[in-house]
């Protein structure tokens, strides 16, 4: 296990001070990592924590979570123990049982770094999960940045100190030191896609191939290589971040592959999607470019991606329905959560950015804020009435926000599209007192 130490140096994995969460799940592999992080805590200058987590999958995941608290104990290592429903969440999001599980996991993970309990999380992937990971995302028809594998550290949180040393490595770590563990009996399940490897294909390719886990780590690290020369010469500074959305300039789209797809797998992983999108899904987002206006496609983890106008749009699904309405009235307005705006009286009627003026005489007693409805016109500034869901799509408003975009109405007569319009009927001019100034901030 000398190498995990010269892992950890060579990589800069662990800064002197640090506390290090370790994720223990009890199996042999993590209770390695934490006995050998226990037993080099002052050559390192560090504090250890165990992090066990109980996903609720199995009849045994309690009993597996107690051991290691209860090997804790005696070994005066501080642990938490968490449980969670990843069950639920894969119903919820329609998602994998393992996925599910992964991203409940790294949720108690990532609150704990918010929290200031540690400063890092090490995780015990070893060679073989790093040779198995290759191959898996080489099946699902990665490129090279799915072939490059697992980083030895993610984010300046994550880190695998024992991604140079292989099972065997591992194993003859723990029996030496006489370091029990418990066996997890989903592992033996086959039906999941990483035990299918481990299990079915692994075996099979070390007998005729015994290199083939070095052979399949070297080939990542190439892939890691060519990967990092290419990002290194494409900038990402054009994309285009929003709250749950992501968008990407078409002209982006007549690059060569090789940027293009960087573009958006950059873009899908400012959404922390990544996992589960496939050489598929990127051609999928990249045939958009060439499809008429407003096409859509539903990618994995409640993801659309939608042409609009002159971008490829990536974006959660967020279906709320609107029923609230809003008086015309000075003040701050958060309209249902989505949007915030100030309206304030005044009777400088300088024209502002991000500010629109209407007269105050001129606006009925019964308008109100709200979303559009069946019906609604628009009397464009300038002149000509329109029926409102023509001018949006005149005005380019892309249609995931046409339902949710805040409205002055006076019945179906639109008075103000926020952030976009407000009608002839409102205007003000030289015989305006009063003015309602209404700041915003525009969507895009």
């Amino acid at each position: 296990m000398d190498r995990v130490l010269q892992t950890i140096t060579r990589n800069n994995l662990i800064k002197r001070g640090d506390i290090i969460g370790i994720g223990v799940s009890g199996g042999i592999d993590s209770m390695a990592l934490l006995h050998f992080l226990n037993e080099n805590r002052e050559k390192l200058d560090i504090e250890i924590v165990a992090i066990t987590v109980d996903h609720n999958l199995r009849p045994t995941s309690s009993s597996d979570c107690q051991f290691v608290i209860d090997y804790c104990r005696a070994n005066h290592i501080r642990c938490h123990k968490f449980s969670v429903e990843a069950g639920k969440t894969a119903k919820e999001k329609n998602i994998g049982i393992e996925q599910a599980a992964r991203e409940v996991r790294y949720g108690v993970f990532e609150a704990l770094i918010k929290k200031g309990i540690v400063d890092k999380i090490a995780l015990a992937h070893h060679q073989g999960d790093q040779a198995e990971t290759i191959l898996l995302h080489l099946l699902r028809g990665a490129g090279l940045s799915g072939a490059s594998g697992m980083e030895y550290m993610r984010d300046n949180i994550y880190i695998r100190p024992m991604l140079d040393i292989s099972k065997e490595d591992v194993s003859r770590y723990a029996y030496s030191n006489g370091i029990e563990h418990v066996e997890d009996e989903t592992n033996q399940d086959s039906t999941y896609s990483r035990n299918f490897i481990r299990n079915k294909i692994m075996p099979l390719l070390r007998k005729k191939f015994p290199a083939v886990d070095q052979n399949l780590v070297n080939f990542g690290k190439a892939c890691k290589e060519d990967d990092n020369y290419i990002l290194s010469h494409t900038s990402f500074d054009a994309i285009m971040h929003e709250e749950n959305t992501v968008k990407i300039p078409l002209t982006y789209f007549i690059y060569a592959p090789s940027v293009t797809n960087r573009m958006i797998i950059k873009a899908l992983a400012s959404l922390n999607v990544l996992t589960d999108i496939e050489r598929k899904h990127i051609n999928l987002i990249k045939d958009l470019a060439n499809a008429e206006n407003g096409k859509k496609i539903d990618l994995p983890h409640n993801v659309t991606a939608v042409k609009e106008y002159e971008y490829i749009t990536l974006h959660h699904k967020v279906k709320k329905t609107i029923s609230e309405t809003y008086p015309i009235k000075t003040g701050e307005v958060d309209f249902a959560g989505m949007h915030q705006f100030t309206v304030k009286r005044t009777k400088n009627f300088g024209l502002k950015p991000g500010v629109m003026l209407m007269d105050t005489k001129k606006i009925p007693q019964d308008a109100i804020w709200r979303v559009r409805q069946k019906g609604d016109m628009f009397e464009k500034f300038g002149g000509g009435t329109k029926p409102l869901r023509s001018y949006l799509i005149d005005q380019k408003v892309p249609a995931r926000l046409r339902d949710t975009l805040p409205v002055l109405a006076s019945g179906n007569e639109i008075l103000c599209v926020l952030g976009v319009e407000i009608s002839e009927k409102v205007k003000i001019d030289a015989n305006t007192k009063m003015a309602y100034a209404i700041s915003f901030k525009k969507s895009k």
